[in-house]
């Protein structure tokens, strides 16, 4: 192992710490708002902004911030929107309140816009063309981490203190991690941009290379955001209990967690490709999700969620590590940015195409339009140069 191993491991680890504190962040109060909406007088309409809050936030945001940190270097914009995360879970003290909660929830969803695209520009940076998929694979497993640990610990945090404790836990958290990432995370110097004009960057974001690997990211987002939704209401309605129900997206996200960083290696041993990589993953995710439309049941309800997690696990970190790989550096803020906000509409866009034809005709009319969307997903194909000749970190791909 090179003297450059360890040092990196050091200085990235901070960065999986900024991952894992949007995921906890998000999913720990999403499933607490769900859990206590009686105690503290919230409508399913009131609860439903509230859970938007969150994503409305990173969807207008994400860019933007991203498009910053390329001007003025991504660690400013990391540090920044962790203390601005913890500072804008203040108001969620009094969660007893729907107008503090939503104060809360939009803040934290602001915040999340912008350490979120500036730590996947860091850990791209960092990578430096080389072991991309390692790095984002373990950036990944963090925020999977986050996902599977939120919504537990989150219960815990409510049922002990109450949404205060909760949310001092998640301001303390960001805090700490912003912290971390000041002393520990090198500060790399923005690179001198090139102009565009707004043509440029309407050819940049219609290019193969941007849209295919987005397109992915956008639908094993979908299908995990639906899955989150519907595992435990599928689980209840087949008489496993609210417990089993958490235990499904429990299954779910441990699965993505073991895939990453193995897929993550194998794709920077070149024992995989990100087209091949990418197009297996959202089938089996398909797959899962069509396994539940047409034969839910106790056993398959598990099976599906491992198959999901699987998938996800599989597609994501090649997604992002392909457009490390073929992304500028010097507009790697506002590329991840953008990929980001094609995440954020899969995650609202999946659960809202289920429930839409959910209600209009049945649930599993519902998840069998959403397999079909991510299996169509999967068709298109990378091209085989994917990086202007010069640009660092060129990987052929077929």
């Amino acid at each position: 192992m090179s003297p450059a191993a360890p040092a990196a491991r050091t200085s990235s680890a901070p960065l999986y710490a900024a991952g894992f504190v949007t995921a906890f962040g998000a999913h720990s109060v999403a499933a607490g708002m769900g859990a206590q909406s009686g105690n503290i007088g919230l409508t399913l309409l009131t609860l439903g902004v509230l859970l938007a809050a969150y994503d409305i936030s990173e969807v207008f945001l994400k860019p933007v911030f991203g498009a910053l940190s390329d001007r003025i270097g991504t660690k400013p914009v990391i540090v920044g929107g962790l203390l601005a995360f913890a500072a804008l879970s203040i108001p969620g003290l009094w969660g007893s309140d729907p107008l503090m909660l939503g104060m809360a929830r939009l803040g934290q969803g602001a915040a999340a816009a912008a350490f979120s695209p500036a730590a996947s520009a860091m850990v791209a940076r960092m990578a430096g063309g080389k072991n991309a998929g390692t790095y984002f694979s373990r950036y990944g497993s963090w925020k999977s981490l986050g996902y599977v640990i939120g919504p537990l610990l989150g219960a815990g945090l409510i049922l002990a203190g109450g949404f205060a404790l909760l949310f001092a836990a998640l301001s303390v958290l960001a805090a700490a991690a912003a912290l971390w990432v000041l002393l520990c995370v090198p500060h790399v110097e923005p690179l001198p941009r090139q102009r565009y004009t707004i043509l440029d960057l309407a050819r940049q974001v219609t290019e193969r290379r941007f849209l295919v690997p987005t397109l992915v990211l956008a639908a094993s987002t979908g299908a995990m955001g639906a899955a989150i939704g519907f595992l435990p209401a599928l689980a209840t309605r087949h008489g496993l209990g609210p417990v089993a129900g958490t235990a499904t997206v429990s299954v779910l996200a441990i699965a993505a967690l073991l895939v990453q960083p193995r897929i993550g290696k194998m794709r920077d041993q070149q024992r995989i490709s990100d087209s091949h990589g990418m197009t297996a993953g959202l089938l089996l995710t398909a797959g899962g999700v069509a396994l539940i439309a047409l034969a839910p049941g106790p056993v398959t309800l598990f099976i599906s969620a491992a198959a999901i997690g699987a998938g996800v696990g599989a597609a994501t970190p090649l997604g992002f590590a392909h457009l490390a790989d073929t992304t500028p550096p010097e507009r790697m803020g506002r590329t991840m940015g953008s990929a980001e906000l094609g995440r954020e509409l899969g995650d609202a866009g999946g659960p809202l195409l289920v429930g839409g034809i959910a209600t209009a005709s049945a649930l599993p009319f519902g998840l069998g339009a959403l397999a079909l969307l991510i299996a169509a997903a999967s068709l298109p194909r990378l091209t085989k140069t994917p990086i202007d000749a010069g640009t660092p970190g060129s990987r052929k791909d077929g």
